[in-house]
């Protein structure tokens, strides 16, 4: 397995390995459950999902057997089968000892493309009667991941299992590592100017990975007598013993004995053994602009920082997180899979891993305005620092799933091919935001920019477990707003690990030497509001939020969090007494999302307009447009109402109609609509029954209300009802964070 996404950074092992045991501990332990699809609330309910309703779609798959992919779970269920030969970087370790690593696996195919996985572990050792209990299994699953089988049985046990099922299998250790090298070889090559039927290739290490990583670099073009390997024994030349196979497709007749021997002169290296075998005068002696994948893990054949000491111009990608160019099969596995469940495909071939490659590749050349909010403020650009992309890019889905897809009903294989390839795109960018990746972008900045966050209520658990959070993801410099004493104390006992003057500076609430300069302050901002000196004291012993409004507004720090304790008016009250209104605004606003398990979906005004006008919704709805960009989110706007386009005229409903105008007045290109129902809002097909014209595509996002009571009741019964994630509120149109 080689999808792991490591943090090297700050956290020392064995902070990090306390951190994995609680992750894994707490709650429900484990990272996987099964959950029903269905409702089971009712008499009826029961006999439709079991007897005697069930009958039904048994005789259906009984007249046609594809019929199963549309009457039970099979179309989108994988297994993550393993039997603990070649766990990670810890060996034959057992299937039992596996089983983390197989739960993982299934977390990032749900996380990444939504599909459902069931993970097994088998203790058989035999090649032949672990692919026969695999095979077994076909009726279950609609694909099979195999994972952690060492070599050269996984050769045995994939061959075996692609000619007797009649569903993809896909070992990802061989060919999710090799799709991704082999992208990342393309666009490195793009990068030095050299053509990949003229370049030299030295590799270590030729397991089952290594071996895939040839395989697939000769299907891009490249030469095989150009390709020189060593594995644990040395070089494979023609005649050498303890060669299996595989091995023996890539021995050549060479004078060769060792890494050095191979490197020197070569266009590339690829590295799949082990940490520091390849040494920094090994590199010196490579060609011209040499490319090197070190994708050793934890510890890479060389660091990049030795590599480029010797040899500045060389582009470099490992299998680290840390540094650039991080070559992960989470980059693969899931988006394959989505793609050959989809259309039925009976098998993963060749064809669809090229397509796979190529997406990839494509996806790291586009250019950055095409790159949206995916990387935050930290837009990429095709070069030596960046050959492939990130594995939290939320375009992987939308671009590789289909490729593959589509290659796969190139080749004949698909038994549902895919109709409508435009909508399938669609469907799927719907996908991508019902997962925690929209928050991804703002992370990204986040951890760019490290800025100075306050936190108001410093001393309540929930907000110290958050900043912890934030101090191991590097996301900002944290300052709490407490009493010392109790903030240590609190996190002693939580077990946290952060340091005050390390990891997060602190502000004491009842003695700090800036106290004066404070309170004088908010009273000149508010003395002619009937705020005196000794109310201004008062309020500034006892409103931490106030003091965190000062603290953002003196440039003590750079943004501010408030509200989980007290009511959301009075801090709000507090911040419009520090600050002004933002250039060009005339009020404030509040947007808050729901992350839920059918996208993202965000609701204005929630929080601070009791009953706003049109110009105040048109001017709200602008501001909320331009944070859903910040999210990497297309805004799609509906203007919601009882009425339906004109269906009633009451004061409430022409508000909307109004705004509506507005908005599309100034800002034309704005995919926005209303005013309508929810139900129009959500439905596509309803809303373009209704009114041909619309002007919104696909499903809102962006919810507008005609007034408070609407929107937060709303709000808060989507979050309730679909268990959903909140963000925010976010206020907007005040001139600071």
């Amino acid at each position: 397995m080689s999808d792991q996404t490591q943090h090297d950074g700050d956290q020392a092992p064995s902070d990090l390995k306390q951190s994995a045991l609680d992750y894994h501990r707490q709650d429900r332990p484990g990272k996987i459950k099964v959950a029903p699809t269905k409702p089971l609330v009712t008499q009826r309910d029961l006999a439709l999902a079991y007897s005697p309703g069930v009958a039904y779609a048994c005789e259906a798959i009984v007249e046609d057997a594809n019929a199963a992919s549309e009457v039970t779970a099979r179309g989108n269920l994988v297994a993550v089968i393993t039997n603990g030969t070649a766990v990670l970087g810890l060996g034959d370790i057992g299937p039992l000892a596996g089983k983390p690593v197989m739960e993982g696996k299934g977390v990032l195919f749900q996380k990444f493309a939504g599909i459902d996985v069931f993970d097994i572990e088998i203790n058989e050792k035999d090649p032949d009667k672990l692919v026969e209990i695999i095979a077994a299994l076909e009726p279950t699953f609609g694909g099979i991941n195999l994972e952690d089988i060492k070599a050269p049985e996984c050769f045995v046990v994939e061959r075996k299992l692609r000619e007797r099922m009649n569903i993809p299998v896909f070992h990802d250790d061989q060919h999710g590592t090799a799709i991704i090298v082999g992208a990342a070889v393309l666009n490195a090559l793009e990068v030095v100017g050299k053509k990949i039927n003229e370049v030299r290739l030295a590799t270590s290490g030729a397991g089952a990975a290594g071996i895939a990583c040839l395989d697939m670099l000769v299907a891009l073009g490249m030469k095989p007598e150009n390709i020189l390997a060593v594995d644990r024994d040395g070089v494979l030349y023609t005649g050498r013993g303890h060669m299996d196979p595989d091995k023996q497709r890539y021995a050549r007749d060479t004078d060769k004995r060792t890494l050095a021997d191979i490197v020197t002169g070569a266009d590339i290296f690829l590295g799949l053994s082990a940490g520091g075998v390849l040494k920094p005068e090994m590199v010196a002696t490579m060609a011209e602009r040499p490319i090197i994948l070190a994708l050793a893990n934890p510890h890479p054949e060389i660091l990049p920082e030795d590599a480029q000491k010797v040899r500045p111009d060389c582009v470099i990608a490992t299998g680290r997180s840390d540094y650039p160019n991080q070559v992960n099969n989470a980059l693969c596995f899931p988006y394959i899979f989505r793609g050959a469940l989809d259309v039925g495909a009976t098998e993963i071939n060749e064809a669809m891993k090229l397509a796979c490659v190529r997406a990839i590749a494509q996806l790291a050349r586009m250019e950055a305005s095409d790159l949206g909010g995916a990387y935050g403020g930290d837009v990429p650009r095709f070069g030596a620092d960046y050959i492939i992309p990130r594995p939290f890019d939320p375009r992987l889905l939308t671009m590789l799933a289909p490729a593959v897809a589509q290659a796969a009903m190139d080749s004949g294989i698909a038994l549902r091919p895919i109709a409508n390839m435009v909508a399938y795109r669609e469907k799927l960018g719907q996908f991508v935001y019902r997962t925690g990746l929209v928050m991804k972008p703002i992370y990204d900045r986040a951890r760019g920019d490290r800025q100075r966050v306050v936190y108001a209520e410093g001393e309540e658990e929930t907000v110290l477990r958050a900043v912890q959070t934030v101090v191991d993801e590097q996301l900002a410099r944290p300052i709490l707003i407490g009493r010392p004493d109790v903030i240590d104390a609190r996190i002693q006992r939580l077990g946290l690990r952060m340091r005050r003057g390390v990891d997060y500076d602190l502000t004491n609430i009842h003695d700090d030497p800036r106290f004066n300069d404070y309170w004088q302050q908010y009273h000149r901002l508010t003395e002619r509001r009937g705020v005196t000196p000794a109310s201004a004291k008062n309020l500034l012993r006892s409103r931490p939020a106030l003091i965190a409004a000062l603290m953002v507004e003196r440039g003590e720090a750079d943004a501010m969090v408030c509200g989980l304790v007290g009511r959301f008016h009075k801090k709000f009250g507090y911040l419009l007494s520090v600050f002004e209104f933002d250039r060009g605004v005339t009020g404030t606003a509040a947007m808050t999302g729901v992350i839920n398990d059918h996208g993202v979906w965000f609701f204005l005004d929630t929080h601070v307009q009791p009953d706003p006008s049109a110009e105040q919704i048109a001017e709200a709805t602008l501001q909320a447009s331009y944070r859903l960009k910040l999210f990497g989110i297309t805004p799609k706007v509906a203007l919601l109402s009882h009425s339906n386009y004109g269906s009633h005229d009451n004061p409430s409903a022409a508000k909307m109609r109004r705004a509506y105008q507005l908005i599309r007045k100034r800002a034309p290109k704005l995919e926005v609509d209303g005013e309508m129902m929810a139900d129009t809002a959500w439905d596509e097909g309803l809303r373009k029954r209704m009114f041909p014209n619309t002007t919104l595509e696909g499903r809102a996002n962006l919810f507008v209300m005609p007034n408070l009571d609407a929107a937060n009741i709303t709000y808060n019964m989507v979050r309730v009802m679909t268990d959903g994630v909140a963000i925010g509120p976010i206020l907007m149109g005040l001139d600071q964070p």
